[in-house]
């Protein structure tokens, strides 16, 4: 098999004028047989080659996906081919012998073969091998980048994050939403992270900040009249990062007028009804569960709780309050909580497992220790067994929904680090022995969080949520409420969480669209009247121009596109990520700003110059 060849000189730069012939009839992914017989031109990069003698064989790579193209010895020997080559072929189209199809690929029946081979652009020697499994350091694949993101994986994820927005769009759309931007440069406002300031350069001493949402902006849209309002808008918080966090990041934002909680769960759910349906496949049943705050954390120990499972937290108070064990008599008396997870025997844990593994992570939770029994009618064994002893074994088992044999895991003290031991040990349990069912997206609706939340350091209170989630009781617990009164921890907000899988994947909230309950919400968080004007004196001013009753929700789009190939980072979802430590290693930011870039800025760097 020796084409013929009309090679082009190896010397060949990528620069071409519009005449030249080297541009693509197919991609790497189209070719099947029925293009049996066809001349084709490909474009894309060189993923292997190999010699058989005399003739090669070049997988050539584009986006797509792979062709084999076959090079005769005048087109080999002339053109000395490198990993990551990009070049142009021309060829015709023939089909592989029978033994030789490769049925992994979906181009695997045809071959190319070349009488033109022209170099578009060299490459050195990549970093590491693009199409291989092998893993590669984080670093090495953010400081090259742009070669990280031609494997196969990464691309496939930015083209399902694509499409997955895109489906989005469009059923926004199908209900009638108009697609409004918001500014990028806006007012610093409090809404829970430190903002990223922009210095003005026209304006000396003062600064824009960037939007950690568009919160305030799509409630004067409300106003504006507006009432179906949704954006694809990128956010900002400076804040320290996790796996589902970065400093910068996209969300689904939107908001309606004249309208209830239940009006945004039903918009939503048939959104993302429609979006895996359309970008998936996948059949999302609506509409989904829901869940008070105050429901999920009784149950699971989490505001995020991850319903695919069961070991819900049992309540043993009363039992507790009269047993001979003293520490839980206390935690009772003392106005704290008992409660258990109870482990059925299929879910073998020894007691090193216990006394070594699980106590360890009970104490990096905030408990003093782990009590655990294992449950029998005669008084069961482990340390609790000894407060068991005759009735006392079977209440016990009655009051949690133990049986014999169950392993029981008790928390005790103050409400909420029972609820966090116990929740973090559900979690731990259910990756251990894989009691979540593979392949599955369960949404859960956690509504009616906290409107407040104490800090004991700055002793004042903050919100919960943010400034502008309106409360369950409008009345605030009553005109004599204000910020020094403790009924403020007993109030609770209109705000609600879309959950999946043990993920938050955004939050929303009925809003305040009254003046006057804003500027006294306001007041409660430590904001007074002067400084509302300054900060918020635009929004007050428009709430105070017939303002309709409003409601808004966020979706975390890097978040669900990550969860939506089972993935646990959203890193791997971002065209261009930064690390742990808010850094692009690809372009070295963030980086040192020229002294002459400052002054035009007015600003003066008060950090040492580092030294070279």
């Amino acid at each position: 098999m020796t084409p013929t060849a009309r090679l082009v000189s190896p010397a060949t730069t990528a620069v071409h004028s519009p005449s030249t012939d080297w541009r693509r009839t197919h991609t790497c992914g189209d070719l099947r047989s029925a293009h049996v017989g066809s001349t084709v031109t490909l474009n894309g990069w060189v993923a292997a080659r190999r010699d058989h003698g005399g003739i090669y064989f070049v997988d050539l790579r584009d986006r797509y996906g792979i062709t084999q193209v076959v090079l005769g010895p005048e087109l080999a020997d002339a053109v000395k081919l490198g990993p990551e080559f990009t070049i142009s072929v021309r060829g015709k189209v023939v089909a592989r012998d029978a033994a030789n199809v490769n049925h992994d690929r979906p181009t695997g029946a045809v071959e190319v073969v070349a009488d033109r081979l022209e170099i578009l652009s060299r490459s050195k020697t990549p970093p590491f091998p693009i199409d291989a499994e092998e893993e590669v350091s984080l670093e090495t694949r953010l400081q090259y980048r742009y070669l990280d993101l031609r494997r196969a994986a990464m691309r496939g994820n930015l083209v399902h994050r694509s499409r997955f927005i895109n489906a989005m769009r469009r059923a926004f759309e199908r209900q009638d939403f108009v697609e409004v931007e918001t500014p990028i440069l806006t007012k610093a406002t409090p809404e829970g992270a430190r903002d990223y300031l922009v210095p003005s350069r026209v304006h000396p001493g003062e600064f824009y900040a960037l939007p950690q949402s568009p919160q305030i902006f799509k409630q004067i849209l409300m106003v504006a009249g507006l009432d179906r309002y949704f954006q694809v808008a990128r956010c900002f918080r400076d804040e320290d990062l996790r796996a589902d966090r970065q400093p910068e990041f996209t969300q689904l934002d939107m908001e309606m007028s004249f309208v209830e909680e239940d009006d945004i769960f039903r918009t939503w759910e048939q959104v993302l009804h429609e979006t895996f349906r359309d970008a998936m496949g996948v059949e999302v049943a609506i509409p989904f569960p829901r869940m008070s705050w105050l429901e999920a954390m009784e149950r699971y120990g989490v505001d995020k709780p991850d319903v695919r499972f069961g070991l819900e937290l049992k309540e043993a108070g009363a039992w507790a309050r009269t047993c001979e064990f003293a520490l839980f008599r206390d935690a009772i008396v003392s106005g704290g909580r008992v409660k258990a997870l109870v482990v059925p025997p299929a879910h073998e844990l020894s007691r090193k497992d216990v006394e070594d593994g699980l106590t360890q992570i009970a104490k990096g939770a905030g408990a003093g220790g782990l009590a655990w029994w294992r449950a029998g009618q005669e008084g069961g064994v482990g340390p609790l067994a000894r407060f068991c002893k005759g009735s006392a074994a079977a209440e016990l088992m009655a009051a949690i929904g133990a049986n014999e044999g169950d392993l029981c895991l008790f928390a005790a003290g103050a409400r909420d680090t029972v609820w966090k031991v116990l929740g973090e040990l559900r979690s731990h349990l259910g990756k251990r022995f894989g009691l979540v069912p593979p392949n599955t997206w369960s949404f859960t609706w956690v509504t009616q969080f906290p409107m407040f939340e104490w800090d004991a350091e700055s002793k004042r209170w903050f919100s919960a949520h943010h400034p502008f989630t309106a409360p369950v009781d409008w009345d605030l617990g009553g005109p004599d409420v204000d910020a020094s009164s403790p009924k403020l921890g007993d109030l609770y907000s209109r705000a609600y969480d879309l959950v999946m899988n043990g993920w938050e994947l955004g939050s929303g909230s009925v809003r305040i669209h009254k003046s006057d309950l804003q500027q006294r919400i306001f007041t409660i968080l430590g904001i007074g009247p002067e400084e509302q004007q300054r900060k918020f004196g635009f929004l007050l001013e428009a709430l105070s121009y017939g303002a309709p009753p409003h409601a808004g929700f966020a979706i975390g789009l890097d978040r669900l596109t990550a969860l939506s190939m089972g993935l646990d980072n959203i890193r791997d979802m971002i065209a261009f990520p930064k690390t742990a430590s808010a850094a692009d290693l690809m372009c070295d930011a963030p980086s040192i700003v020229d002294p002459a870039q400052l002054a035009e800025v007015h600003i003066k760097s008060t950090v040492p110059p580092k030294k070279p």
